[in-house]
């Protein structure tokens, strides 16, 4: 095995820079054995790699070759199959198991103990060793007493160096060997002989190694002598650098104190260029020139030279406030008298800002409130004035434009003040907010007064698009009072109509040309005369609500842009700018002091966004209510103007919505939606009411119930309103609930008449109802339309069925009769043998009706039925040609069962069916 194992290193492994550590001769277990053998090796360049080769013969015999290669890493398990026996196999688990049989045991030990010697070196994940004992793991040299010394140490070692120590022969030295063992013939047969001569001549060579050494005693001394001469020269090199030494010594006590000298004056320089720095700071940033004193103590706050030059002023002193000063800076005198000096003129110019703004706003607000005239004052005075006076023809032209006053002069005058808002809002918060205060108290009662008049003229504007109320204002000095009276009944916190609406008309029903009033009576929703409402005059009301939308949107959206510039509240929290924090130092003066009382009394808003809405809420608190009062006001002149205004108003909702939705205009006008939605609902449901308290009259027929025609004219309407509305939702939830109440009302009303069949009232009203759905095309209410078409399509046959008994009355009775013996079990056959049904009976039955009394009878039907239709559906000749074609298929039915139940008898009608033609068609031209 020795032998074999040389061979496989010097063959296999040293071409490939591996050394083989450990070899078995294996074969398969249980297959043919084909010897083989796997072995262990390992790399002689780092980093290690370790792996299991197997090694076969090549088919020729005479050399060996690498049949496979494993990576240790790959090696999961190791099993020897039985611990405490003797058993030669064992198996390797790679990516599959390899069952392997050892020619010996003691192979197998050995091979799996370098294994398991290796795996605890170089691998970090450990295997599994499994039926192995326990000693054979510990006891690596017994293992591997077959293994040659230098491997065997270089695996048992346990470290690098035993590994590394091992080195083959090298060619030369290969050589000797072996000439040395040709000179010796019995080197191989005789080893202990070929080593005991070895043996003799390596003492020959130690011998002649000890007499060469004592030749050279000679020699020894010679160099011994030389050494204690080397040894005389140090000792004086050494006395030489000792004098040496003691001369440097005074000379680093002089550098040492000129190196002492040279780092105070290093320090000192640098103390004088830290000083002359801070000194150099504190003039350049807490400095401010002459010019921007004087600016701040008597700079023109009117003209735009001066607000630019205080501005800049302003500026320099809020930054030569806020430097960043270095700990001690604050001690200095030089920078208290600084600190004084800038607070002084920071509460000087502070004043001079807070009073010259005050006056501003006084001044704006007496200028745009001047000459101001309310709009009953108005109209006293253009009726009190002579016809054509200037002042009450511009009023008059003023007010017809119904537009409020823009303020964007005022705005543009104050806008040049916003960077002096802004630094006093970063040094006086106190002043900032009193002016803030100052503004909104002016401009209230400014807006107050001019939405309080714009609304007045859109009330009136309103009113007179009701032809009643256009005579109001005709005869307006005397009618001046009620007018006012009115006008002022829709004001209040609320919004709320104080009139009350619970006097709604009920409807009733009367004849036909008394149909227009009855519809129009569910929109008298008040004093307003309904009848005179037209489409004109909604529409009218409708460009009158949409203008005044128009001119608040501008409005309210102007005012909050002016005051998130002016104020400069953006959208960012409240940060407390440092000089507005209190001073807890005392100082000899009492300026310090005086921005306590500001930080005591700030507002703790916890953004600048609500303090914008805040202010646009004072500004404009009477807009909500003012709306209101207008919505009111146009639903009691017309209910349906409710639709007009949930649209204009969803509108500018969604269009605030898109620009800011959480602005005061978008709040506002989402809680006056609110109150036109409930109106809209309100609207609806009094409709509905309406339908259920509906009467009829018991004197005159029924025809188009009112409340159908005025959902018809209520969904012509809403049709045109919401063609292009946000919120066709709410239309089309309406819709549900009026048509449901209708069909409920309509078969109410049916089953209550008396003058008029039900069939009649409900095919009438429900094909007004299918007409209307067809023609308009609303998509909610296909259900619907198609449910009003089959109730008419019913109603239609049934009253037509019903009807159409009467002339024939004894020869239907005789036939139903007929068909309910054969129903009973009597054969067709032997009906004409039943006492009551024999063919005697059948012809005196067929003898009262010849074809002159079956056309009087048709003649009187269609008088009566006539008597039952209104004119306004116009289904007369639909219901006679429905009646034709019946009486026809009740004709060919006869017939059928004369053949049936007679047959053989020749028993005919009198008439035919081409007499029944000319019958019905006669009827209809004489009528």
């Amino acid at each position: 095995m020795t032998a074999i194992k040389h061979a496989l290193q010097r063959d296999i492994f040293t071409p490939n820079d591996e050394r083989l550590l450990s070899i078995v001769n294996v074969c398969k277990a249980g297959k043919k054995k084909k010897n083989c053998f796997l072995c262990a090796t390992v790399t002689t360049e780092r980093p290690v790699q370790v792996k299991v080769v197997k090694v076969k013969k090549s088919d020729k015999g005479d050399f060996y070759k690498r049949q496979q290669t494993w990576e240790l890493r790959d090696l999961t398990e190791v099993d020897a199959k039985d611990a405490s026996k003797e058993n030669p196999e064992f198996d390797l688990h790679f990516e599959k198991v390899y069952r392997w049989l050892a020619s010996s045991t003691a192979e197998k030990n050995s091979f799996i103990s370098c294994i398991w010697k290796l795996n605890q070196r170089y691998l970090r994940k450990k295997l599994e060793f499994v039926n192995v004992s326990p000693q054979l793991l510990e006891e690596l040299p017994k293992a591997e007493e077959s293994v040659p010394s230098g491997e065997s140490q270089s695996v048992a070692g346990g470290d690098d160096d035993a590994l590394d120590d091992y080195q083959e022969l090298s060619t030369r030295e290969e050589q000797d060997i072996e000439s040395m063992m040709e000179m010796c013939e019995y080197a191989i047969s005789n080893a202990e002989a070929f080593a005991e001569q070895l043996s003799k001549e390596l003492q020959v060579l130690d011998g002649a190694n000890i007499q060469s050494i004592m030749a050279s005693e000679k020699q020894v001394n010679i160099l011994m002598k030389l050494l204690d001469e080397a040894l005389a020269e140090v000792d004086t090199i050494e006395g030489k650098l000792s004098s040496y030494e003691e001369m440097l010594q005074s000379v680093k006590e002089q550098m040492d104190q000129i190196s002492q000298s040279n780092r105070l004056i290093q320090i000192s320089n640098t103390n004088n260029g830290k000083l002359l720095d801070e000194i150099q700071f504190l003039v350049n940033y807490m400095d401010l020139s002459k010019g921007h004193i004087r600016a701040l103590q008597e700079g023109d706050l009117t003209s735009p030279k001066g607000i630019e030059a205080c501005i800049n002023a302003s500026e320099a002193l809020l930054q030569c406030m806020n430097v960043a000063l270095q700990p001690g800076h604050d001690k200095l005198m030089a920078v208290k008298q600084q600190h004084l000096l800038f607070a002084d003129l920071r509460d000087t110019f502070a004043r001079r800002l807070t009073n010259h703004l005050n006056n501003v706003f006084v001044h704006q607000f007496n200028h745009f409130s001047h000459f101001k005239m309310t709009i009953p004052q108005f109209y006293r005075s253009s009726c009190l004035s002579l016809p054509g006076h200037d002042q009450s023809s511009t009023l008059s032209q003023h007010t017809a434009e119904l537009t409020l006053p823009k303020h964007s002069p005022l705005h543009r005058d104050l806008l040049r003040y916003a960077k002096l808002m802004e630094w006093l809002k970063n040094t006086h918060r106190e002043k900032y907010e009193g002016l803030s205060r100052t503004y909104v108290d002016y401009m209230s009662r400014l807006y107050e007064r001019e939405i309080k008049d714009f609304f007045e003229v859109a009330k009136i504007k309103m009113a007179g698009t009701s032809k009643e109320a256009k005579g109001k204002f005709a005869t307006l000095p005397r009618k001046e009072s009620a007018l006012k009276q009115e006008t002022e009944s829709l004001h209040g916190s609320s919004g709320k109509l104080t009139g009350s609406t619970s006097s709604l008309n009920k409807l009733t029903v009367q004849g036909p040309n008394s149909r227009r009033s009855q519809s129009s009576s569910l929109l008298d929703m008040g004093n307003m005369s309904a009848s005179d409402l037209d489409v004109a005059d909604r529409t009218k009301f409708d460009k009158i609500f949409e203008q005044v939308l128009s001119e608040l949107e501008p409005l309210c959206l102007a005012e909050q842009d002016f005051i998130s510039k002016f104020f400069k509240l953006q959208q960012h929290p409240i940060v407390t700018p440092p000089l507005a924090q209190p001073e807890t130092e005392e100082s000899n003066g009492g300026t310090l002091s005086r921005i306590a009382p500001q930080a005591e009394h700030r507002h703790s808003l916890s953004s600048e966004k609500d303090m914008v809405r805040l202010m646009m809420n004072k500004i404009f608190q009477s807009i909500e209510t003012e709306l209101n009062s207008l919505i009111a006001l146009g639903d009691k002149i017309d209910s349906f103007n409710s639709l007009y205004m949930l649209v204009k108003m969803s509108h500018h909702v969604w269009t605030a919505e898109n620009v800011d939705p959480a602005s005061y205009l978008s709040t506002t006008l989402g809680n006056v939606l609110v109150t036109v939605k409930r109106n809209f609902d309100k609207c609806i449901s009094g409709q509905i009411k309406q339908m259920e308290e509906v009467k009829i009259s018991k004197k005159s027929k029924v025809g188009i119930l009112s409340f159908v025609t005025v959902f018809e004219e209520f969904a012509e309407l809403a049709e045109t309103i919401f063609r292009s509305a946000e919120r066709r939702g709410d239309l089309d939830k309406a819709y549900v609930k009026l048509i449901r109440a209708v069909f409920m009302n309509v078969e109410k009303v049916a089953n209550e008449s008396q003058k008029t069949p039900r069939d009649v009232v409900m095919m009438e009203n429900f094909h007004h109802i299918f007409s209307t759905l067809s023609r308009l095309k609303i998509s909610c209410l296909d259900a619907e339309r198609r449910e009003a078409k089959h109730k008419y399509t019913d109603h239609l046959q049934s009253y037509v069925i019903n009807s159409l008994g009467q002339p024939l009355e004894k020869l239907n009775h005789f036939f139903e009769g007929v068909e309910a013996r054969v129903a009973q079990g009597v054969r067709e056959e032997e009906v004409s043998y039943q006492l009551a049904f024999n063919k005697q009976e059948l012809r005196k039955v067929i003898k009262e009706y010849p074809g002159k009394e079956v056309k009087k009878g048709l003649d009187n039907l269609y008088k009566k039925v006539d008597k039952h239709l209104c004119e306004e559906e116009s289904l007369l000749q639909v219901v006679w040609h429905s009646m034709q074609d019946e009486f026809i298929r009740q004709y060919k039915h006869f017939e059928d069962l004369i053949g049936r139940c007679y047959p053989g008898s020749g028993i005919t009608m009198e008439f035919t069916i081409q007499d029944m033609l000319e019958y019905f068609s006669s009827i209809a031209q004489s009528h």
